[in-house]
């Protein structure tokens, strides 16, 4: 049992602390900055909705009012079988030439969505954004400045939970997504970022390719492709979309379940990136596939500390136990400001990790989670 909780506190300490150590060690020895210029292509906002009539007419009226040259953009929006208002909704927008509507009768998914989309779009540079988010006013304008360099193939931006006003969330998944930022900030200041924020990335159009059916991460899939060409993937903190930090606990357990059953569906859809054809393969496998393999390895930790007897092994044990008890503290939400925050952070790594292991029941039993809202 003791090789079991050495390797198993390995792969925890390496995806945690490891991995982001030695991209910062990476970043300060061997820097390459994209180099930023002003740039202004014709630009295609592709967008894949059903039934989003709650928040597209906001979304096409935030998208139509962004600091960018106003003809050299359009914006393709693709309806995949809504039944909720959203047709009728996205027909009152056509009065602008700039805005170009596609309506599906039936769902056939959101990468078959995007694939024709694709194929409509005529901007050298294609922008992929949701329903939901508000993009700042300058973040297209900032996101073309990254293209001025010919090595960059697609540039995500930063999205932040919260709103302009009070500013970003700090606990639960604000702090997630703050740990993951700055990871993806230390892959790009060194090379390129494993996947984009599907919620706002650009790609150029020429290193686009069809998306499988039923792909769950487009947003991974193709800067994967992009990567594959040789193109490099860069993120940009200065382009901003903003989100609603808390959709529900069981609407965020549900999202996070489907993302992470996506990293296993990239196993079967591009084998390739396992090997010597990705040129970031160690990223990928450092950043995406040892995450999938950290809720086994809390567990084989804990399991090997009930049969080993040594005194470091009971510290640990009561340190495991200790931890899962401040998740467990989060339900009842400890007044207390310090307590609270340390609850809080310990429930969503919990979290974070059994949908992860959900995620790995959907790919040997085959289910696969369909596109929702």
């Amino acid at each position: 049992m003791t090789w079991v909780f050495w390797t198993s506190l390995g792969v925890i300490a390496y995806t945690y602390v490891g991995y982001p150590v030695w991209l910062w060690i990476r970043s300060r020895l061997r820097p390459r900055s994209a180099q930023r210029g002003t740039f202004e292509p014709f630009v295609s906002v592709v967008m894949i909705v059903r039934n989003e009539a709650g928040v597209v007419d906001s979304k096409l009226r935030n998208l139509r009012a962004l600091n960018y040259p106003p003809h050299l953009w359009e914006i393709v929006v693709l309806s995949d079988g809504s039944t909720d208002g959203t047709n009728e909704i996205l027909r009152a927008h056509t009065s602008d030439p700039r805005v170009r509507v596609i309506m599906i009768h039936g769902s056939r998914g959101k990468a078959a969505g995007l694939n024709e989309a694709m194929n409509m779009a005529r901007g050298a540079i294609v922008v992929f954004t949701d329903a939901r988010q508000t993009i700042a006013p300058d973040a297209v304008h900032l996101l073309m400045e990254n293209f001025a360099d010919p090595e960059i193939g697609c540039a995500s931006g930063e999205l932040l939970l919260g709103d302009p006003e009070s500013g970003e969330v700090t606990k639960g998944m604000g702090l997630y997504w703050r740990i993951e930022k700055t990871i993806r900030e230390l892959e790009a200041a060194s090379g390129s970022v494993v996947g984009a924020t599907g919620a706002f990335y650009a790609v150029r159009r020429k290193l686009l390719v069809p998306l499988p059916p039923e792909t769950i991460l487009d947003d991974v899939y193709i800067p994967m492709q992009v990567a594959r060409q040789g193109g490099r993937v860069v993120f940009d903190p200065r382009a901003r979309a903003w989100d609603r930090p808390n959709q529900g606990a069981g609407r965020e357990f549900t999202r996070k379940v489907r993302t992470l059953t996506g990293n296993y569906q990239l196993l079967q859809l591009a084998p390739w990136l396992l090997t010597r054809s990705n040129p970031i393969r160690f990223e990928f496998v450092s950043h995406k596939l040892f995450r999938l393999a950290v809720p086994f390895a809390l567990s084989a930790t804990l399991v090997a500390c009930l049969f080993l007897t040594a005194p470091i092994y009971r510290a640990a044990l009561l340190l495991q136990l200790v931890f899962y008890a401040l998740a467990l503290l989060a339900i009842l939400q400890p007044r207390h400001w310090a307590l609270a925050r340390m609850a809080d952070a310990a429930f969503t790594f919990v979290v974070l990790n059994a949908a992860a292991m959900v995620a790995f029941g959907n790919f040997v039993t085959g289910r696969k989670p369909v596109w929702t809202r």
